[in-house]
């Protein structure tokens, strides 16, 4: 059925004053999961994804973190949620959605794939003429001359290429759902109330294999995540505008060009809000890494150990990258679909508003005391949550970022105003009025 998107990136435009006024559409609430239409071994991995029984509280659960009335993200405002046996241990990062994710690449760093790079708003102007396209530049010289950039995997790092891997580290993890070990996460499945569905789809031997029997668990829990709608919908309103069956709003409108504006935001060279090259409706993200020198937040307790720092790609959760230092401080790209219903945005959780978002953006390059606290002799301290030895990989090059300071911002409080709400026209659940 997406086959057509395509051609719809460009028709859009055009069709947009062929379509009823905008006003008579309205958001809804966000799909719940899906009650059929699974698997059977979907259908179990849903049983797992809401079991408490399986943390060390006795409280915590996949959808706890994982809210699927919060687009899968995290139901609170916290910058990291609490966890372990009496939910007093905070995490080291914010909670990421778990939708979309059904398209998501393997980890890998290889060439920039310019096909995944924005295609600016000119496009969709002149309706069919040729891409212009935004080239994200590398920073060091080594990529430079490669153009060799990360790319995909699951979590902040990209440390995992499954979603079955994906769902067993939360489930360890001693700050998150504490399980302690996969002998003890085997014991309570063996007693779950849908134990006897595990020996129908693999047989009474696999409660003999600990290790095996928590394998499949996650499994099932992966395949819940790919069977289950709920978890890509592309239901939004941005969806069905690019069907041609709703209109955008003029404030929409202003927003949707200003997102793919080169010389503005230039939120669609990583954030790409055009069909892929198969014809699929677009992600909202490129999956690359960046390092954008977001502030230090000082509400997670770790920082207040000025000795740590969070440099994603290389650690302290992913371990296996800590040699390649030109990539460290960098993170991967989310999605934007459903970005309006988060309460928490970026890896450390600093911000709680898109508007506070957009100003990191406008700000960052021409007026980072905006940005960045100040030291005891009153110099700011930019770049405050990446070290001193990586802070050259921070992106200073691509726009809004190249920009010097005391030069005009990219963005007026207008234009930011239109961006959020075009933002929130990616929002799933929306439908039209007949």
């Amino acid at each position: 059925m997406w086959r057509y998107f395509g051609f719809a990136f460009a028709a859009a435009l055009i069709a947009q004053s062929a379509i009823p006024e905008a006003e008579n559409s309205h958001p809804v609430t966000l799909a719940r999961p899906s009650a059929g239409a699974l698997s059977a071994i979907a259908r179990l991995g849903r049983d797992i994804f809401f079991d408490r029984r399986l943390s060390s509280s006795g409280r915590v659960s996949c959808a706890s973190c994982h809210s699927p009335l919060h687009a899968y993200g995290p139901p609170g405002d916290l910058p990291a949620v609490l966890g372990g046996p009496k939910l007093t241990r905070q995490g080291l990062r914010a909670v990421p959605s778990l939708m979309y994710l059904e398209r998501q690449p393997n980890f890998s760093i290889g060439p920039d794939n310019a096909e995944d790079e924005n295609v600016t708003f000119k496009q969709a102007a002149t309706r069919g003429k040729a891409a212009v396209r935004n080239q994200k530049t590398a920073q060091s010289t080594a990529r430079s001359a490669n153009n060799l950039v990360p790319q995909g995997g699951l979590f902040w790092d990209g440390r995992a290429d499954t979603l079955q891997d994906q769902s067993l580290a939360p489930l360890l993890n001693p700050l998150e759902m504490d399980g302690g070990s996969v002998t003890r996460i085997a014991g309570k499945l063996r007693l779950a109330p849908y134990a006897s569905t595990f020996a129908q789809l693999f047989g009474r031997p696999i409660f003999e294999n600990p290790r095996f029997l928590v394998s499949e668990a996650m499994f099932a829990v992966g395949r819940y995540q790919l069977e289950d709608l709920s978890f890509h919908p592309y239901s939004s309103k941005f969806d069905s505008w690019l069907e041609g069956k709703a209109r955008l709003t003029p404030a929409e409108l202003r927003g949707f060009r200003l997102f793919n504006d080169p010389h503005g935001g230039n939120c669609a060279a990583c954030h790409v809000d055009r069909p892929s090259a198969d014809g699929l409706p677009p992600l909202f993200t490129d999956h690359q890494f960046e390092a954008l020198g977001v502030p230090r937040n000082m509400a997670l307790a770790v920082n207040r150990n000025g000795r740590y720092f969070d440099v994603g790609i290389c650690g302290p959760e992913r371990t296996d990258m800590r040699a390649r230092r030109q990539y460290c401080g960098m993170f991967e790209t989310p999605t934007l679909r459903n970005v309006a219903t988060r309460r928490v945005f970026f890896h450390n959780g600093v911000y709680h508003s898109l508007r506070q978002v957009l100003d990191f953006y406008n700000f960052r390059a021409t007026e980072p005391h905006k940005v960045y606290p100040r030291r005891p002799d009153g110099t700011l301290e930019i770049f405050d949550d990446v070290p001193a030895r990586y802070r050259s990989n921070v992106d200073v090059t691509d726009s809004p970022f190249d920009r010097v300071r005391g030069e005009e911002p990219p963005m007026t409080s207008q234009d930011e105003r239109d961006i959020v709400d075009f933002l929130r026209t990616l929002t799933d659940g929306y439908e039209r009025r007949r």
